[in-house]
């Protein structure tokens, strides 16, 4: 017992401190369960493959059907958890994802894996996108504090749903990464129903100007404009190399195996570490600068993927990931200066449009494979990124000069 405090207020406060501790481990789940399945299936696409003997362009919408999904609902979930409540859309989210990951297990062909997939996408925004509404409302001290746990949830979600795929399929199958995955997302969804606090600062939706309006205002602003470009361009990025590197190390001369592949995604903790610091450097350089250093670290880094050298491949990958990270974290930064009203719903479009870019960047490079293989899609890579940068210069130039400052706690979207 600390001394100089009766029995009564001692057993007050450590029950403070433990309710405390709960919701923050809370929001690390819900970080944690909302993208754990999310690229699930990357590591898995050339063993899919051969199971479903389909094409490569084909066995990829199950990363295209998924991020479809999640561009669909993220602007939609809003407006629903505002009218429900958030803990309320959280948790049944998250059990509903855990129970699409688990159907997954039961597809029969490509066609219903892809339905399960597309169901996880549109389920996903419920989860991490009012998360983070939940976490800027009920946080009124400590906010930072509480989105850096929820990014790092978010983190090793995403890690762990790739790593842990690539070692099941190895061993029992390719079910097993769904039903396991797909337990452990129930398992987090349990823990948020128990430990995370009903909201006490949410009001609901008020009657304001109509969203439509707020959505066209927002489409007729050419700053805007230009950071939604941007963002479908680097998920675009990000989703085309990661997806079909598997597909070029499977093959000669690398012949990776799955669990080879999953290690791959070790990359991602290297662009996890590095990315924070550098949010001084863009509020020196300003936005586009920032932004056009970066994505030329990932155009060196998409040349050094072409060397038939393992080591060079991850080298270069680790370039990729973290300049995509880094672009990622100016262009969401931008959003504040380039939204002149109704920023939330700002952010909801970007999202919208980043993840339409993840869909279109894990199509599109399938179609063109058999004209050139793995080059054809570092190709192409590269020239979406030289489109991210132009965009930037032509859309973002009004503002060059205010940089802002971007948060300590970086959106993890990818």
């Amino acid at each position: 017992m600390r001394e100089g405090l009766p029995p009564p207020l001692h057993s007050s406060i450590a029950g403070i401190v433990a309710a405390n501790r709960r919701r923050i481990w809370a929001v690390a789940f819900s970080g944690f369960s909302a993208f754990l399945g999310l690229y699930m299936t990357q590591p898995l696409l050339p063993t899919l493959e051969t199971v479903f003997r389909c094409s490569k362009a084909a066995v990829t919408l199950t990363l295209t059907a998924c991020t479809l999904g999640v561009a669909i609902a993220a602007p939609l979930v809003g407006f629903i958890a505002d009218h429900l409540g958030r803990k309320r859309v959280i948790v049944w989210s998250a059990c509903g994802l855990a129970l699409a990951t688990l159907l997954d297990a039961t597809s029969t062909g490509l066609p219903s894996l892809v339905f399960w997939r597309f169901l996880q996408g549109i389920l996903t925004p419920g989860v991490f996108a009012v998360t983070v509404a939940y976490v800027q409302e009920e946080w009124l001290d400590g906010t930072g504090r509480a989105m850096a746990i929820y990014v790092t949830g978010t983190v090793l979600g995403g890690f762990t749903g790739r790593m842990l795929s690539a070692l099941l399929i190895s061993m029992a199958g390719w079910r097993s990464p769904f039903l396991t995955i797909g337990l452990l997302g129930g398992a987090a969804a349990a823990m948020l129903k128990a430990w995370l606090p009903q909201e006490r600062n949410f009001s609901g939706r008020t009657k304001k100007e109509s969203p439509q309006i707020g959505v066209l205002s927002h489409l007729c602003n050419p700053r805007l404009l230009a950071t939604f470009a941007v963002g479908f361009c680097v998920l675009f990025s990000l989703v085309a190399t990661f997806s079909y590197v598997t597909f070029h190390l499977s093959e000669k001369p690398f012949q990776l195996g799955p669990v080879a592949l999953g290690l791959l995604f070790c990359t991602y903790l290297f662009g996890a570490v590095v990315t924070p610091p550098c949010g001084r450097i863009i509020d020196r350089l300003g936005h586009r600068k920032a932004l056009a250093v970066a994505l030329s670290g990932g155009m060196v880094g998409m040349m050094l993927t072409l060397i038939p050298q393992l080591w060079a491949v991850i080298a270069g990958l680790a370039l990729c990931c973290s300049s995509v990270f880094v672009a990622q974290a100016t262009s969401s930064g931008f959003i504040g200066l380039a939204a002149e009203h109704d920023k939330a719903l700002a952010v909801g479009l970007y999202v919208t449009t980043y993840y339409l870019g993840g869909s279109a960047g894990a199509l599109l490079p399938g179609l063109l494979w058999p004209y050139g293989g793995w080059p054809v899609c570092v190709a192409l890579v590269m020239g979406v990124q030289c489109l991210a940068i132009l965009a930037a210069f032509k859309g973002w130039a009004a503002v060059s000069g205010r940089a802002g400052r971007v948060s300590g706690a970086l959106a993890a979207w990818e």
